[in-house]
């Protein structure tokens, strides 16, 4: 089993009532396509204060938060 999780809960992941977490699939590419998904989501539609980014250890995909996002040029 596959799950899928966020290491550290900003303000915005905790607003976000349509987030149910942990998630866990069977299939590791599902988790994989899923865990990016989410990520890709979260820098598209969050405040941009932060960025998401996903790790994999064994069967546990983190949803990583670097708090201080730079600026982009």
């Amino acid at each position: 089993m596959y799950t899928i999780d966020i290491e550290k809960r900003c303000s915005c992941v905790k607003k976000d009532e349509n987030l149910t977490l942990p998630l866990q699939f069977e299939d590791k590419k599902e988790a994989e396509f899923q865990a990016l998904r989410l990520a890709n989501h979260m820098n598209a539609n969050y405040c941009k204060k932060h960025r998401f980014f996903v790790t994999e250890e064994g069967e546990k995909l983190t949803i990583r938060v670097e708090l201080a996002c730079p600026n982009e040029v």
